[in-house]
């Protein structure tokens, strides 16, 4: 039923868009197109908009349904629409093995267009076949790669699922991630006073020496199982021989407990407020969470279902946790449980990135089965 060249066309069509984050039109309009002829009446939201990101190339995030012939639970698949750059002029190359790359000098799109594919191949063969299943859902999301920007403000009152399977995951098909991380970002900046370093340092006021009295008292790395700290930029002063009054840092914290992110977030804080104190310079300290921890029980439904979906495909199903976010966070605080599902992509957010036509038809016979409940 699934049919093998059509996922082949279906993927390089797809990754031949133009579709960083916040450019999505065209590749919107290609399935808007397929979702009408399916007869599921896609919906397109305001979400570029609401991110005050509005332009020529922007979209919304696309919302469509297909009503159930038989009893049974809504469920929802989502894969996004973006990638990340450099995503302009996306040229796939089949290779004999079925191995399919870009020319090497962009990203492919795998990600998150494997997942897409797989979408609507299941959905395509459940039209073609008049196959049975309960009401189906879905959801592509733009911007998921700027923190799920679109996802989050997607209008939650109109899904019906309480069940999702999110297909935006690297590693073997089979294998699916049932917790992920709250992601905080953490912007400081560090005021001091500028001065000749040579004639009059003495009334300067060193921000870097603060900023970097406080970067010396703050555990960064895997600070522990679940948690890590990263500070990865850094920028200040102006000349050499002038004490630098301003130092700009920025940092993320990331934890699968909600609430040791918000701990580590303030330590973070008061540490920086109390060494700019301490030689009478100010920090400032912005903390913002872009996704929110989940956790999903390995016995929920939504989980026993993927790993039935995938030995019946003759595979044994993996299951993990990720320190990544996805459209998945989102969903789950607005009570939809989830999982994040491997779907056919490898060495992302890099030109090296590929897919494989084996992995695309055995990720869309577990959609299949899960479509169709089962």
């Amino acid at each position: 039923m699934i049919d093998r060249q059509r996922i082949l066309h279906t993927f390089c069509t797809l990754v031949s868009f133009d579709s960083e984050s916040f450019s999505e039109q065209r590749i919107k309009e290609y399935l808007k197109g397929r979702l009408d002829a399916l007869g599921m009446h896609p919906v397109e939201d305001d979400a570029d908009l609401l991110c005050g990101k509005r332009g020529p190339e922007s979209a919304g995030n696309l919302y469509a349904r297909l009503e159930g012939n038989i009893g049974g639970e809504p469920v929802l698949f989502s894969s996004h629409m973006d990638t990340v750059k450099p995503g302009r002029g996306k040229v796939p190359v089949v290779r004999e093995d079925g191995t399919v790359t870009s020319d090497g000098t962009t990203v492919l799109g795998a990600d998150d267009c494997g997942g897409l594919t797989a979408i609507l191949e299941a959905l395509s063969v459940i039209r073609e076949e008049g196959l049975p299943h309960p009401t189906v859902e879905v959801l592509f999301p733009i911007a998921e790669e700027l923190y799920g920007r679109g996802s989050d403000r997607f209008d939650y009152g109109k899904i019906e699922a309480k069940l999702c399977y999110c297909l935006d995951l690297t590693g073997e098909i089979g294998h699916a991630v049932t917790d992920a991380p709250t992601i905080l970002s953490v912007d400081i900046v560090v005021t001091g006073r500028s001065a000749h370093a040579g004639f009059n340092p003495e009334e300067g006021i060193n921000a870097l020496g603060a900023a970097a009295n406080a970067l010396s008292k703050i555990p960064t790395g895997r600070v522990a199982d679940d948690t890590t700290v990263n500070f990865g930029v850094i920028s200040g002063g102006t000349i050499t021989n002038a004490v630098p009054g301003e130092v700009t840092i920025g940092g993320e914290v990331r934890s699968l407990r909600h609430e040791e992110a918000i701990r580590r977030g303030e330590e973070i804080r008061r540490i920086f407020e109390e060494e700019a104190a301490r030689i009478g310079a100010r920090a400032e300290v912005k903390i913002a969470e872009q996704v929110r921890a989940y956790r999903t029980p390995r016995d929920h439904r939504v989980v026993t279902r993927f790993a039935d979906a995938v030995r019946a495909e003759g595979m044994e199903p993996t299951l993990g946790v990720t320190f990544g976010g996805a459209d998945q966070n989102h969903f789950a605080k607005h009570g939809i449980a989830g999982i994040v599902v491997a779907s056919a992509m490898h060495d992302v957010h890099t030109v090296h990135e590929y897919t494989k036509l084996d992995e695309l038809e055995r990720l869309t016979g577990i959609v299949l089965r899960l479509m169709k409940g089962g």
